[in-house]
């Protein structure tokens, strides 16, 4: 569906069901250089599992109109007037890498909106290697090439995918491709400048669910420790979600995982 968003259009996708704001809301948010159909598998699970699904294009991403957004915090004030546009009062979040420190910082700046905190592939900060932040800026073509490499455990990059036929690293380059140029420095870039994620994580007082993949390169589980340890510290306390042999495209290499995972605790009683 198109919802107006700070007066441009925003795609949003509702996982092949209707939005129905009396269920219970969650909002999947994706990371750099991506747009909504990274989450086009858990979207489907959720939306037919009872809850309503938001996974909108970022400004200037996909199908969103608009300029990209520079910062964390930017990002972070337009998930909230997307959750305006959509009449919904209160929602779960869950974000992917560059997504995650958005939902992040929503959570810990409108605490009584968010109901849930579902980070994927997180660390806080989440600096970004300079050759890959000049690349993004001078040569897109590497710079895909390194996010394929560090992004995909080796079994995905020599061909295996949990759906047959499926080349998940060549989805995933096309994917990047059809992006606007200089779109994945800006995210990259967002990324690299978020300095306020411990501070946000300390705030944050609902429950929360790290899922980590186990082969993670781009956020492996040694640096998730700091986010991690300030989260269970917080007044919604945390857990942390291993999902076996996936790297950090974990929505892609093991989607059941994930989504069950994700079901799991958006369902879970409160602690």
């Amino acid at each position: 569906m198109e919802l107006t968003v700070n007066a441009a259009p925003a795609f949003v996708y509702t996982g092949g069901r209707s939005f129905d704001r009396q269920l219970p809301v969650v909002v999947l948010i994706h990371g750099a250089g991506h747009d909504h159909s990274v989450w086009n598998y858990q979207a489907r699970h959720l939306a037919h599992h009872g809850l309503s699904v938001l996974a909108p294009d970022l400004p200037g991403h996909g199908r969103s109109a608009g300029e990209p957004l520079a910062s964390i915090e930017s990002l972070a004030d337009w998930v909230e007037a997307l959750l305006d546009a959509a009449g919904v009062t209160q929602a779960a979040l869950a974000g992917h890498s560059m997504g995650s420190l958005i939902a992040l910082q929503t959570a810990a700046q409108a605490p009584t909106r968010v109901t849930r905190l579902l980070l994927l592939g997180s660390v806080a900060p989440m600096p970004v290697a300079a050759p890959l932040l000049d690349a993004a800026r001078d040569n897109r073509t590497a710079a895909h090439t390194m996010i394929n490499q560090w992004s995909y455990t080796p079994a995905s990059q020599l061909g295996a995918s949990a759906t047959p036929g499926i080349s998940l690293t060549g989805l995933n380059l096309r994917l990047m491709e059809r992006q606007r140029e200089g779109l994945l420095a800006n995210d990259l870039g967002a990324c690299n400048a978020y300095q306020a994620g411990l501070d946000a994580a300390s705030r944050i007082c609902v429950p929360c669910a790290m899922l980590c993949g186990e082969r993670d390169q781009m956020t492996p589980r040694r640096a998730v420790k700091p986010l991690h340890d300030a989260l269970v510290n917080a007044a919604g306390g945390a857990r942390m979600i291993i999902i076996q042999g996936a790297g950090h495209a974990m929505m892609a290499e093991a989607p059941d995982a994930v989504s069950d995972a994700m079901r799991g605790f958006l369902n879970s009683a409160p602690t």
